[in-house]
Protein backbone atom coordinates (compact mmCIF):
# COMPACT_ATOMS: atom_id res chain seq x y z
CA UNK A 1 0.00 0.00 0.00
CA UNK A 2 1.40 3.41 -0.96
CA UNK A 3 1.78 6.29 1.49
CA UNK A 4 -0.85 8.27 -0.41
CA UNK A 5 -3.50 5.51 -0.36
CA UNK A 6 -6.99 6.79 0.49
CA UNK A 7 -8.47 3.22 0.65
CA UNK A 8 -10.75 3.95 -2.31
CA UNK A 9 -10.00 0.84 -4.33
CA UNK A 10 -12.76 1.49 -6.86
CA UNK A 11 -10.91 4.40 -8.44
CA UNK A 12 -7.35 3.19 -7.79
CA UNK A 13 -5.03 1.81 -10.49
CA UNK A 14 -2.09 0.80 -8.27
CA UNK A 15 -1.17 -2.88 -8.36
CA UNK A 16 -0.66 -3.19 -4.61
CA UNK A 17 -0.67 -6.38 -2.52
CA UNK A 18 -4.13 -5.67 -1.12
CA UNK A 19 -5.64 -5.79 -4.61
CA UNK A 20 -4.12 -9.12 -5.58
CA UNK A 21 -6.48 -12.06 -5.54
CA UNK A 22 -5.82 -14.47 -2.69
CA UNK A 23 -5.72 -18.19 -3.46
CA UNK A 24 -8.53 -20.21 -1.92
CA UNK A 25 -7.14 -23.46 -0.47
CA UNK A 26 -10.53 -24.77 0.68
CA UNK A 27 -11.71 -28.06 -0.79
CA UNK A 28 -15.28 -29.25 -1.20
CA UNK A 29 -16.19 -32.71 0.10
CA UNK A 30 -17.48 -35.30 -2.34
CA UNK A 31 -20.83 -34.20 -3.75
CA UNK A 32 -22.51 -37.22 -2.14
CA UNK A 33 -20.97 -36.60 1.28
CA UNK A 34 -23.00 -35.20 4.16
CA UNK A 35 -20.86 -34.15 7.13
CA UNK A 36 -22.21 -31.94 9.90
CA UNK A 37 -19.24 -31.31 12.21
CA UNK A 38 -15.49 -31.87 11.91
CA UNK A 39 -13.01 -31.94 14.79
CA UNK A 40 -9.26 -32.38 14.58
CA UNK A 41 -7.28 -34.23 17.24
CA UNK A 42 -3.76 -32.81 17.34
CA UNK A 43 -0.52 -32.90 19.28
CA UNK A 44 2.76 -31.06 18.93
CA UNK A 45 4.75 -34.29 19.23
CA UNK A 46 4.28 -38.00 18.66
CA UNK A 47 3.70 -40.70 21.24
CA UNK A 48 1.20 -38.88 23.46
CA UNK A 49 -1.85 -40.96 22.48
CA UNK A 50 -3.51 -38.80 19.86
CA UNK A 51 -4.83 -41.77 17.86
CA UNK A 52 -6.14 -43.36 21.06
CA UNK A 53 -8.08 -40.21 21.96
CA UNK A 54 -9.41 -39.96 18.40
CA UNK A 55 -10.67 -43.54 18.53
CA UNK A 56 -12.22 -43.18 21.97
CA UNK A 57 -13.96 -39.93 21.01
CA UNK A 58 -15.50 -41.54 17.93
CA UNK A 59 -16.64 -44.50 20.04
CA UNK A 60 -18.02 -42.23 22.78
CA UNK A 61 -20.10 -40.16 20.35
CA UNK A 62 -21.21 -43.33 18.58
CA UNK A 63 -22.51 -44.67 21.89
CA UNK A 64 -24.56 -41.50 22.28
CA UNK A 65 -26.39 -42.37 19.06
CA UNK A 66 -24.49 -40.19 16.59
CA UNK A 67 -23.05 -41.44 13.32
CA UNK A 68 -19.33 -40.85 13.64
CA UNK A 69 -16.36 -41.15 11.29
CA UNK A 70 -12.57 -41.06 11.47
CA UNK A 71 -10.35 -39.59 8.77
CA UNK A 72 -6.88 -40.91 9.54
CA UNK A 73 -4.56 -38.12 8.41
CA UNK A 74 -1.49 -39.70 10.01
CA UNK A 75 -0.34 -41.17 6.70
CA UNK A 76 3.12 -42.35 7.77
CA UNK A 77 1.98 -43.76 11.11
CA UNK A 78 -1.60 -44.99 10.69
CA UNK A 79 -2.87 -46.87 13.74
CA UNK A 80 -6.63 -46.38 13.57
CA UNK A 81 -7.43 -49.59 11.59
CA UNK A 82 -5.41 -51.65 14.09
CA UNK A 83 -7.31 -50.22 17.06
CA UNK A 84 -10.63 -51.13 15.44
CA UNK A 85 -9.49 -54.54 14.18
CA UNK A 86 -10.15 -53.64 10.54
CA UNK A 87 -8.41 -55.77 7.92
CA UNK A 88 -10.68 -55.19 4.92
CA UNK A 89 -9.56 -52.92 2.10
CA UNK A 90 -11.38 -49.87 0.79
CA UNK A 91 -13.57 -50.37 -2.26
CA UNK A 92 -14.94 -47.87 -4.73
CA UNK A 93 -16.94 -47.28 -7.87
CA UNK A 94 -17.09 -44.69 -10.59
CA UNK A 95 -18.66 -42.41 -7.98
CA UNK A 96 -15.80 -42.49 -5.47
CA UNK A 97 -14.31 -44.40 -2.55
CA UNK A 98 -16.28 -45.83 0.35
CA UNK A 99 -14.96 -45.85 3.93
CA UNK A 100 -14.80 -49.09 5.87
CA UNK A 101 -17.37 -49.53 8.63
CA UNK A 102 -16.22 -50.74 12.04
CA UNK A 103 -18.12 -53.36 14.04
CA UNK A 104 -20.36 -50.68 15.57
CA UNK A 105 -20.84 -48.67 12.37
CA UNK A 106 -18.09 -46.03 12.60
CA UNK A 107 -16.86 -44.98 9.13
CA UNK A 108 -13.07 -45.12 8.80
CA UNK A 109 -10.64 -44.07 6.07
CA UNK A 110 -6.91 -44.69 6.45
CA UNK A 111 -3.95 -45.21 4.13
CA UNK A 112 -3.52 -48.73 5.55
CA UNK A 113 -6.91 -49.59 4.07
CA UNK A 114 -5.45 -48.90 0.62
CA UNK A 115 -2.03 -50.57 0.93
CA UNK A 116 -1.49 -54.19 -0.14
CA UNK A 117 0.19 -54.94 3.18
CA UNK A 118 -0.28 -53.13 6.48
CA UNK A 119 3.47 -53.10 7.06
CA UNK A 120 4.32 -51.43 3.73
CA UNK A 121 6.01 -48.08 4.51
CA UNK A 122 4.71 -44.86 3.01
CA UNK A 123 7.89 -43.26 1.69
CA UNK A 124 6.44 -40.09 0.22
CA UNK A 125 7.41 -36.45 0.34
CA UNK A 126 5.34 -33.99 2.37
CA UNK A 127 3.26 -32.45 -0.46
CA UNK A 128 2.19 -35.90 -1.72
CA UNK A 129 1.19 -36.97 1.79
CA UNK A 130 -0.77 -33.74 2.27
CA UNK A 131 -2.56 -34.18 -1.05
CA UNK A 132 -3.52 -37.75 -0.11
CA UNK A 133 -5.18 -36.47 3.06
CA UNK A 134 -7.04 -33.88 0.99
CA UNK A 135 -8.30 -36.67 -1.28
CA UNK A 136 -9.67 -38.51 1.76
CA UNK A 137 -11.95 -35.47 2.08
CA UNK A 138 -12.79 -34.88 -1.60
CA UNK A 139 -12.89 -38.41 -3.07
CA UNK A 140 -14.39 -40.46 -0.23
CA UNK A 141 -18.17 -40.63 0.11
CA UNK A 142 -18.97 -39.87 3.75
CA UNK A 143 -22.68 -40.59 4.20
CA UNK A 144 -24.74 -38.72 6.83
CA UNK A 145 -21.90 -38.19 9.31
CA UNK A 146 -22.80 -36.26 12.45
CA UNK A 147 -19.25 -35.98 13.79
CA UNK A 148 -16.01 -36.59 11.92
CA UNK A 149 -12.74 -36.81 13.86
CA UNK A 150 -9.47 -36.24 12.02
CA UNK A 151 -6.46 -38.02 13.52
CA UNK A 152 -3.71 -35.53 12.69
CA UNK A 153 0.00 -36.34 12.42
CA UNK A 154 2.19 -34.77 15.11
CA UNK A 155 3.73 -31.35 14.59
CA UNK A 156 2.80 -28.30 12.53
CA UNK A 157 3.93 -29.34 9.04
CA UNK A 158 2.39 -29.92 5.63
CA UNK A 159 -0.52 -32.15 6.65
CA UNK A 160 -1.92 -30.03 9.53
CA UNK A 161 -1.56 -26.94 7.33
CA UNK A 162 -3.41 -28.65 4.47
CA UNK A 163 -6.20 -29.88 6.76
CA UNK A 164 -6.74 -26.46 8.36
CA UNK A 165 -6.76 -24.69 4.97
CA UNK A 166 -8.75 -27.24 2.95
CA UNK A 167 -11.25 -28.70 5.42
CA UNK A 168 -13.80 -26.65 7.42
CA UNK A 169 -12.65 -27.80 10.87
CA UNK A 170 -15.10 -26.77 13.60
CA UNK A 171 -12.56 -27.14 16.40
CA UNK A 172 -9.53 -29.05 17.63
CA UNK A 173 -8.73 -31.10 20.73
CA UNK A 174 -5.07 -30.94 21.78
CA UNK A 175 -3.65 -34.11 23.36
CA UNK A 176 -0.79 -33.80 25.84
CA UNK A 177 1.15 -35.83 28.42
CA UNK A 178 2.31 -34.72 31.90
CA UNK A 179 5.99 -33.96 31.11
CA UNK A 180 7.12 -30.35 31.42
CA UNK A 181 8.51 -30.53 27.86
CA UNK A 182 4.91 -30.68 26.64
CA UNK A 183 4.31 -27.05 27.62
CA UNK A 184 6.42 -25.85 24.70
CA UNK A 185 4.89 -28.41 22.33
CA UNK A 186 1.32 -27.47 23.28
CA UNK A 187 2.12 -23.80 22.82
CA UNK A 188 3.22 -24.50 19.25
CA UNK A 189 -0.06 -26.31 18.51
CA UNK A 190 -2.09 -23.51 20.12
CA UNK A 191 -0.29 -20.82 18.14
CA UNK A 192 -0.83 -22.67 14.86
CA UNK A 193 -4.55 -23.00 15.60
CA UNK A 194 -4.74 -19.28 16.37
CA UNK A 195 -2.88 -18.42 13.16
CA UNK A 196 -5.35 -20.52 11.16
CA UNK A 197 -8.36 -19.15 13.09
CA UNK A 198 -9.37 -22.64 14.29
CA UNK A 199 -11.28 -22.80 17.62
CA UNK A 200 -9.65 -24.91 20.36
CA UNK A 201 -12.14 -27.08 22.26
CA UNK A 202 -9.62 -27.81 25.02
CA UNK A 203 -6.87 -30.09 26.29
CA UNK A 204 -6.85 -33.81 27.02
CA UNK A 205 -3.98 -35.19 29.09
CA UNK A 206 -3.08 -38.80 28.36
CA UNK A 207 -0.95 -41.06 30.63
CA UNK A 208 -1.87 -38.71 33.47
CA UNK A 209 -1.63 -41.28 36.26
CA UNK A 210 -1.65 -44.99 37.07
CA UNK A 211 -4.24 -46.39 39.47
CA UNK A 212 -2.74 -49.31 41.36
CA UNK A 213 -5.19 -52.24 41.47
CA UNK A 214 -3.75 -53.41 44.83
CA UNK A 215 -4.24 -50.25 46.89
CA UNK A 216 -6.43 -48.08 44.61
CA UNK A 217 -3.94 -45.21 44.83
CA UNK A 218 -2.99 -42.95 41.93
CA UNK A 219 0.69 -42.75 40.97
CA UNK A 220 2.12 -40.03 38.73
CA UNK A 221 4.45 -42.18 36.61
CA UNK A 222 5.62 -39.23 34.50
CA UNK A 223 5.76 -36.75 37.37
CA UNK A 224 3.39 -33.98 38.38
CA UNK A 225 1.08 -32.67 35.69
CA UNK A 226 1.59 -29.21 34.20
CA UNK A 227 -1.64 -29.18 32.24
CA UNK A 228 -3.52 -26.73 34.49
CA UNK A 229 -0.74 -24.16 34.15
CA UNK A 230 -0.67 -24.65 30.38
CA UNK A 231 -4.45 -24.31 30.15
CA UNK A 232 -4.46 -21.14 32.26
CA UNK A 233 -1.67 -19.63 30.18
CA UNK A 234 -3.67 -20.05 26.97
CA UNK A 235 -7.15 -19.57 28.52
CA UNK A 236 -8.17 -23.13 27.63
CA UNK A 237 -10.18 -25.85 29.35
CA UNK A 238 -8.75 -29.12 30.69
CA UNK A 239 -11.34 -31.51 29.32
CA UNK A 240 -10.10 -34.88 30.55
CA UNK A 241 -7.22 -36.80 32.12
CA UNK A 242 -6.73 -40.35 30.89
CA UNK A 243 -4.95 -42.92 33.08
CA UNK A 244 -2.26 -45.39 32.11
CA UNK A 245 -4.52 -48.42 31.84
CA UNK A 246 -3.26 -51.79 30.52
CA UNK A 247 -6.84 -52.64 29.56
CA UNK A 248 -6.97 -49.74 27.08
CA UNK A 249 -3.65 -50.79 25.55
CA UNK A 250 -4.86 -54.36 25.27
CA UNK A 251 -8.10 -53.22 23.61
CA UNK A 252 -6.09 -51.33 20.95
CA UNK A 253 -3.70 -54.23 20.37
CA UNK A 254 -6.59 -56.66 19.98
CA UNK A 255 -8.60 -54.36 17.71
CA UNK A 256 -11.35 -53.97 20.30
CA UNK A 257 -11.23 -50.27 21.20
CA UNK A 258 -15.00 -50.14 20.71
CA UNK A 259 -15.36 -52.19 23.90
CA UNK A 260 -13.34 -49.87 26.17
CA UNK A 261 -14.92 -49.25 29.56
CA UNK A 262 -14.60 -45.75 31.00
CA UNK A 263 -16.25 -42.33 31.06
CA UNK A 264 -13.08 -40.19 30.92
CA UNK A 265 -14.06 -38.46 27.67
CA UNK A 266 -17.69 -37.78 28.59
CA UNK A 267 -16.96 -34.06 29.33
CA UNK A 268 -15.44 -33.72 25.84
CA UNK A 269 -18.47 -35.43 24.31
CA UNK A 270 -20.83 -33.01 26.08
CA UNK A 271 -19.04 -29.99 24.61
CA UNK A 272 -18.92 -31.50 21.14
CA UNK A 273 -22.58 -32.47 21.32
CA UNK A 274 -23.53 -28.85 22.08
CA UNK A 275 -22.30 -27.80 18.62
CA UNK A 276 -25.33 -29.58 17.18
CA UNK A 277 -27.95 -29.42 19.95
CA UNK A 278 -27.62 -25.65 20.41
CA UNK A 279 -28.02 -24.96 16.71
CA UNK A 280 -31.50 -23.42 16.92
CA UNK A 281 -30.45 -21.32 19.91
CA UNK A 282 -27.65 -19.62 18.06
CA UNK A 283 -29.79 -19.01 15.03
CA UNK A 284 -31.81 -16.29 16.79
CA UNK A 285 -29.22 -13.51 16.54
CA UNK A 286 -27.84 -10.50 14.70
CA UNK A 287 -25.32 -11.03 11.91
CA UNK A 288 -23.25 -8.17 10.48
CA UNK A 289 -21.77 -8.23 6.99
CA UNK A 290 -18.94 -5.84 6.09
CA UNK A 291 -20.17 -4.63 2.72
CA UNK A 292 -19.66 -2.48 -0.33
CA UNK A 293 -23.13 -1.82 -1.66
CA UNK A 294 -24.98 -5.11 -1.28
CA UNK A 295 -21.83 -7.22 -1.71
CA UNK A 296 -19.45 -8.66 0.89
CA UNK A 297 -16.35 -6.48 0.95
CA UNK A 298 -13.03 -8.09 0.07
CA UNK A 299 -11.20 -6.27 2.88
CA UNK A 300 -12.82 -5.50 6.21
CA UNK A 301 -10.99 -2.19 6.42
CA UNK A 302 -12.37 -1.01 3.07
CA UNK A 303 -16.06 -1.58 3.79
CA UNK A 304 -18.51 1.25 3.12
CA UNK A 305 -21.14 -0.01 5.53
CA UNK A 306 -22.35 -2.87 7.69
CA UNK A 307 -25.56 -4.66 6.79
CA UNK A 308 -27.12 -5.90 10.03
CA UNK A 309 -29.36 -8.96 9.58
CA UNK A 310 -31.81 -9.99 12.31
CA UNK A 311 -32.44 -13.74 12.20
CA UNK A 312 -35.00 -15.97 13.88
CA UNK A 313 -35.19 -19.74 13.65
CA UNK A 314 -32.46 -19.75 11.04
CA UNK A 315 -34.15 -17.20 8.75
CA UNK A 316 -33.59 -13.51 7.99
CA UNK A 317 -36.45 -11.41 9.35
CA UNK A 318 -35.00 -7.90 8.95
CA UNK A 319 -31.94 -6.11 7.57
CA UNK A 320 -30.53 -2.60 7.93
CA UNK A 321 -27.47 -0.93 6.40
CA UNK A 322 -25.38 1.22 8.77
CA UNK A 323 -22.60 3.45 7.37
CA UNK A 324 -19.10 2.55 8.52
CA UNK A 325 -18.48 4.82 11.54
CA UNK A 326 -14.70 4.75 11.05
CA UNK A 327 -11.66 2.56 11.61
CA UNK A 328 -10.15 3.78 14.85
CA UNK A 329 -8.07 0.97 16.41
CA UNK A 330 -10.30 -1.46 18.30
CA UNK A 331 -13.43 0.65 17.74
CA UNK A 332 -15.49 -1.49 15.35
CA UNK A 333 -15.57 -4.69 17.46
CA UNK A 334 -16.93 -2.66 20.39
CA UNK A 335 -19.34 -0.75 18.12
CA UNK A 336 -20.84 -3.93 16.66
CA UNK A 337 -20.92 -5.63 20.05
CA UNK A 338 -22.99 -2.74 21.41
CA UNK A 339 -25.47 -3.35 18.57
CA UNK A 340 -25.87 -6.96 19.73
CA UNK A 341 -24.03 -8.53 16.79
CA UNK A 342 -22.94 -12.15 17.35
CA UNK A 343 -21.41 -12.91 13.94
CA UNK A 344 -19.35 -10.74 11.58
CA UNK A 345 -18.85 -11.82 7.94
CA UNK A 346 -16.14 -10.35 5.70
CA UNK A 347 -13.78 -11.19 2.88
CA UNK A 348 -10.53 -10.70 4.81
CA UNK A 349 -9.65 -9.26 8.19
CA UNK A 350 -6.55 -8.44 10.22
CA UNK A 351 -5.55 -10.80 13.02
CA UNK A 352 -5.79 -8.06 15.65
CA UNK A 353 -9.43 -7.34 14.77
CA UNK A 354 -10.26 -11.05 14.87
CA UNK A 355 -8.79 -11.30 18.37
CA UNK A 356 -10.88 -8.37 19.63
CA UNK A 357 -14.07 -9.76 18.07
CA UNK A 358 -13.38 -13.12 19.71
CA UNK A 359 -12.87 -11.41 23.06
CA UNK A 360 -16.35 -9.94 22.62
CA UNK A 361 -17.70 -13.44 21.91
CA UNK A 362 -18.43 -12.48 18.29
CA UNK A 363 -17.83 -15.23 15.73
CA UNK A 364 -15.68 -14.14 12.78
CA UNK A 365 -16.30 -15.56 9.31
CA UNK A 366 -13.66 -14.55 6.78
CA UNK A 367 -13.15 -15.66 3.19
CA UNK A 368 -16.75 -14.85 2.19
CA UNK A 369 -17.72 -13.23 -1.12
CA UNK A 370 -20.75 -12.35 -3.25
CA UNK A 371 -24.10 -10.85 -2.16
CA UNK A 372 -24.30 -10.13 1.57
CA UNK A 373 -27.76 -11.68 1.98
CA UNK A 374 -26.65 -14.87 0.21
CA UNK A 375 -23.64 -15.10 2.53
CA UNK A 376 -25.89 -14.86 5.59
CA UNK A 377 -28.30 -17.49 4.26
CA UNK A 378 -25.34 -19.75 3.53
CA UNK A 379 -24.11 -19.29 7.10
CA UNK A 380 -27.55 -20.07 8.54
CA UNK A 381 -27.65 -23.31 6.54
CA UNK A 382 -24.26 -24.28 7.92
CA UNK A 383 -22.59 -24.09 4.51
CA UNK A 384 -20.47 -20.98 5.12
CA UNK A 385 -17.47 -21.44 7.40
CA UNK A 386 -14.38 -19.36 7.93
CA UNK A 387 -11.51 -20.14 5.54
CA UNK A 388 -8.89 -18.40 7.67
CA UNK A 389 -8.37 -15.53 5.19
CA UNK A 390 -6.50 -13.27 7.60
CA UNK A 391 -5.04 -10.12 6.04
CA UNK A 392 -1.51 -10.70 7.27
CA UNK A 393 -0.22 -7.61 5.46
CA UNK A 394 -2.43 -5.54 7.76
CA UNK A 395 -1.33 -7.08 11.03
CA UNK A 396 0.29 -3.86 12.20
CA UNK A 397 -1.96 -1.26 10.56
CA UNK A 398 -5.47 0.07 11.02
CA UNK A 399 -6.79 -0.76 7.55
CA UNK A 400 -8.45 -4.01 8.63
CA UNK A 401 -9.81 -2.76 11.89
CA UNK A 402 -6.86 -3.61 14.16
Amino acid sequence: MSDTCNESCGSCTDDCEERKEKYDFSAKPHELSRIKKVFGVVSGKGGVGKSLVTSMLAVTMNRLGYHTAILDADITGPSIPKAFGIKDKVTGSELGLYPIKSKTGIDIMSINLLLANDTDPVVWRGPIIANSVKQFWTDVIWTDVDFMFIDMPPGTGDVPLTVFQAIPVDGIIIVTSPQELVSMIVTKAVKMAEMMNIPIVGLVENMSYFKCPDNDKDYKIFGESHIEAIAEKHNLKVLAKLPIDPKISAACDQGMIELFDGAWLDPVAELIELTITKKTEVFDMKIAVASEGKMVTEHFGHCESFIIFDTENGKIVKSEAIPNPGHRPGFLPNFLNDLGVKVIISGGMGGGAIDIFNEKDIEVIVGASGPAEAAVNSYLKGDLKSTGSVCHEHQHHDECGN
